[in-house]
């Protein structure tokens, strides 16, 4: 990969992070119109209907609906191989309630890891690949 790639890269991925800690506008600067989702969400379902920006904003914001202080912070400094990035992150956030199932009481702080794995093409990511530890994250909510 050459310097200036990397360095696009690496731009392209620090507003990814901002993105998940809460700077939703920033979607439509980090996903495509073809932007899609490789994972099985926290509540079971699969994402294959989660598209370009809107989808992406969509699941940032579900994501943080019962934890609005959810911050990720990078474990394992981004990887870059050609067109693909993968990183290492943790997240921790506290519970504001709400979630279904959940009997922890509110002001719990969760903590969960996980690992992005993205694809970029023409500056801006166009699949995502998320593994995340959310059995983790719901033993922590005492999702009955």
């Amino acid at each position: 990969m050459t310097t200036d790639r990397t360095a696009e890269s690496k731009a392209l991925f620090e507003a990814w992070l901002r993105l998940w800690n809460g700077e939703l506008t920033l979607a439509s600067e980090v996903a495509s119109d073809e932007f899609r989702v490789h994972s099985h969400l926290i509540d079971g379902s699969d994402s294959s209907g989660i598209r370009g920006a809107e989808g992406l904003r969509e699941m940032v914001r579900a994501g943080r609906s019962h934890t609005p202080d959810l911050t990720f912070a990078v474990e394992v400094p981004p990887l870059y191989d050609g067109d693909h990035l993968s990183v290492r992150w943790t997240a921790t956030g506290t519970y504001d309630g709400g979630f279904p199932g959940a009997e922890a009481p509110a002001g719990t702080v969760v903590a969960f890891t996980g690992t992005d794995t993205l694809r970029i093409q023409d500056g801006r990511f166009v699949e995502y690949w998320l593994n995340a530890d959310g059995l983790h994250m719901l033993q922590q909510l005492q999702v009955a």
